[in-house]
């Protein structure tokens, strides 16, 4: 018996064996891996965390290709299964009472002043945006950085657009102060150095 097959044909299956995935979810997916995996960077705040998110999100799409309805969006279907599996992670966090704080990157003395610069303030909105609440940050990321529409952030959240609305707003207000309080802060540890 060959295992080999044409994605026009139907295979012939063992007993237990699942249907080969079709070529135009496998290519769907491959598509939006970056997207994914930005996303996911942004909600857990961790190259390797996000990897793994995405991973698993990536077996789960595979395992239920029929739950996907031919004429939606693909991208926002996966973006929902990602957020959903990260939710599970954090409420299992929760319980188990793990700590999820990330090592800080460390930046390298011998580059440009101003590519170090850009990395400090790219560093302190990340710190700033990983101090939101997680419903919070997962509208910012979906809204500002995957460029979602308010209705197809709303459908990968599960609620209504108001919803999305007034929470991009007060994380946008949350963000707009931790980022003066950050700067503040440094203003008044440089006057006491000084």
């Amino acid at each position: 018996m060959s295992l080999r097959w044409n994605y026009g044909e139907q295979p012939v299956h063992a007993a237990g064996r699942v249907a080969p995935v079709s070529k135009r979810f496998s290519d769907q997916l491959i598509a939006v891996l970056p997207r994914l995996r930005r996303f996911a960077a942004g909600l857990t705040r961790s190259a390797s965390e996000a990897d793994d998110l995405v991973q698993a999100a990536c077996e789960r799409a595979l395992a239920r290709e029929h739950q996907f309805q031919e004429g939606t969006r693909f991208d926002s279907w996966m973006f929902r299964i990602v957020q959903t599996i990260w939710i599970d992670q954090l409420r299992a966090r929760d319980i188990r009472k793990e700590n999820g704080e990330i090592a800080e990157e460390r930046l390298g003395s011998d580059e440009p002043v101003r590519r170090v610069e850009a990395r400090l303030a790219l560093s302190e909105v990340r710190r700033a945006v990983s101090l939101l609440p997680p419903d919070q940050r997962s509208t910012l990321m979906l809204v500002t950085v995957e460029g979602l529409s308010y209705k197809q952030a709303a459908e990968v959240a599960g609620v209504p657009v108001g919803t999305i609305m007034s929470r991009l707003a007060r994380a946008r207000v949350a963000l707009q102060h931790l980022l003066h309080a950050g700067a503040s802060e440094r203003r008044s540890t440089n006057d006491a150095e000084a």
